[in-house]
């Protein structure tokens, strides 16, 4: 295990993603979102997700320089074409479009179409609560998750964010996938040659399994609600906004040479226009400090409400560094051979 600075690894991505074509402004989005993530330990979206981001654009699946085309359709609403860039770059400028309408109107609704993969879903409703809004962001992915009482991949991890503004600290957020652990979890598991928790994917032949080699699919989180949950997510994302569904959308980990065709939805409310709008943020830290101070039965466990362990982590690995895996440290190595970009100095 290696561990390297959050600011070390930032001026060595952006130096990657510049050199195989990306702006200055949009490789410091996608590497800020991608280190960002690392640091509220959810390695499965952080800095992991670079080397396959840079194989994608030398394959020609990701375009680096999107036009990316705003189409506003009334008061609330706009369409977002993201012209196949990286999925941080589209969610990104689609987060500040429903920013801006919300922040005019009360409500911003951004559809997303022409994406890839984008990240943590928790960076974008941050940036929304931040701004002192609520944000709800969805998007979807391919098929990896059995439908409930199936065995076969059917639906994306589709995941959901809710964020809220806080008065006295850091918005709360609630960022989960749908399904009972991410896929990223999986091919990192692959990667490190290690051991994801039993019962939470099945073999090809339907069994249970904590052999990631061995995974064919997931099960919903759960059970029948994670599914559901799952299904309309896939409808919000998808075929609403002109793009395929399920098994329907290309694999992440497929051809990389095909594009992706992702679609997101994007939320911001004015909690303003509401009755307890103006007393909206005070609330929330109020009921957040009366959550933590809830009793447990061991003293060993504190109460903590959603984005906490990621704030918790955040603080940690500051410190210490994010850590990075023997098989991740080769990914990096390699493609700092092939750019030219010196690497990262904890890595030398």
């Amino acid at each position: 295990m290696k561990y390297v600075n959050s600011e070390s690894f930032s001026k060595w991505g952006r130096a990657c993603l510049i050199k195989m074509g990306l702006s200055d402004i949009d490789a410091a989005v996608v590497t800020n979102c991608l280190v960002q993530t690392s640091l509220w330990g959810i390695d499965s979206h952080g800095i992991a997700r670079l080397p396959h981001y840079l194989n994608r654009i030398n394959a020609g699946s990701l375009n680096p320089t999107p036009q990316l085309k705003i189409e506003n359709t009334g008061p609330c609403s706009s369409n977002m074409d993201g012209d196949h860039g990286l999925g941080i770059v589209v969610v990104d400028a689609a987060t500040k479009e429903a920013i801006s309408l919300a922040k005019k109107n009360g409500v911003g609704i951004v559809g997303v179409r022409e994406s890839s993969h984008c990240g943590a879903i928790g960076v974008y409703g941050r940036m929304i609560a931040e701004s002192g809004l609520i944000g709800i962001v969805f998007t979807h992915s391919d098929a990896f998750v059995a439908p409930h009482g199936g065995f076969q991949k059917f639906i994306g991890t589709n995941p959901i964010c809710i964020s809220v503004p806080n008065k006295d600290g850091l918005p709360l957020c609630l960022d989960m996938a749908t399904s009972a652990i991410a896929w990223n979890k999986v091919m990192n598991a692959r990667y490190e040659n290690g051991k994801i928790p039993f019962d939470v994917a099945y073999t090809i032949e339907g069994n249970p399994t904590d052999d990631p080699n061995l995974v064919e699919c997931l099960k919903p989180m759960a059970e029948h609600k994670g599914y559901a949950l799952a299904f309309m997510i896939d409808l919000l994302c998808g075929p609403l906004n002109g793009m395929p569904w399920g098994p329907n959308i290309s694999e992440m980990y497929g051809d990389l040479s095909k594009k992706r065709h992702l679609g997101s939805l994007v939320l911001a409310i004015d909690p303003s226009r509401f009755f307890g709008g103006v007393n909206f943020p005070e609330v929330v830290s109020l009921m957040a400090k009366e959550a933590r101070k809830q009793p447990t039965k061991d003293s060993n466990i504190s109460i903590e409400v959603p984005g906490d362990d990621h704030y918790r982590n955040e603080k940690e690995r500051k410190k210490n560094g994010i850590p990075l895996e023997l098989a991740l440290c080769n990914q990096i190595k390699q493609w700092s051979i092939k750019l030219g970009i010196k690497l990262p100095k904890e890595l030398i």
